[in-house]
């Protein structure tokens, strides 16, 4: 063997691992910005983290049992918003439709856009708990110092009676943080101007 050939077999060599170290370093860059898609598609198929459950129509099955269902309002320190519950908490059957208010209001001078997230307590309930109509499925536009009542239509799944990992649940808090929309899909109304003389 000459020095030519070993030399050229360890430069074929030395792409190799480059070439094998690129792919590895690309391959986790991808999967860095595949996991949270994929993260939030594993919550809301398991109910994993508190992730609720997203319904197209009520349950047809109501249970004698009951649950307390509590309502929890927070928002960002960077949201100029009121927000809070109507009410504090419902007392309902398995299976029958729920409904329940949420009251914004922006305390800014300016349109504001937000959107909410949210999730239950127990997290082992999520799963369970779905919602057929929410506030929170739409970006949320307020005017300055507009107030709007946001309802929230949901039922407890029938089948959380069959999971004996649920039978110590008898209260379950509905929670929503609103945060301000960074790059709305929603347009913003023009606000009127208003000439001083």
């Amino acid at each position: 063997m000459t020095a030519t050939t070993a030399s050229s077999g360890l430069a074929k060599r030395e792409k190799q691992i480059v070439l094998a170290c690129a792919i590895i370093v690309g391959g986790m860059v991808g999967m860095a910005y595949a996991a949270v898609p994929l993260y939030d598609l594993f919550c809301r198929v398991t109910g994993y983290g508190g992730t609720t459950q997203a319904s197209s129509e009520f349950s047809d099955v109501v249970l004698d049992r009951m649950v307390t269902v509590r309502f929890d309002a927070n928002t960002s320190r960077d949201l100029p918003w009121g927000f809070r519950p109507q009410q504090v908490s419902t007392d309902i059957n398995i299976g029958a439709d729920g409904l329940a208010f949420y009251t914004a209001e922006n305390l800014s001078d300016k349109p504001v856009v937000g959107t909410a997230t949210y999730n239950v307590t127990p997290q082992k309930a999520g799963v369970y708990f779905a919602k057929v109509e929410c506030f929170c499925f739409t970006e949320q536009v307020l005017m300055p110092g507009e107030s709007i009542d946001m309802p929230v239509s949901f039922f407890v799944d029938p089948a959380i009676a069959d999971d004996p990992n649920m039978d110590d649940v008898s209260t379950i808090t509905l929670s929503y943080t609103f945060f301000e929309k960074a790059n709305p899909t929603t347009p913003i109304p023009a606000t009127p101007v208003t000439l001083s003389n």
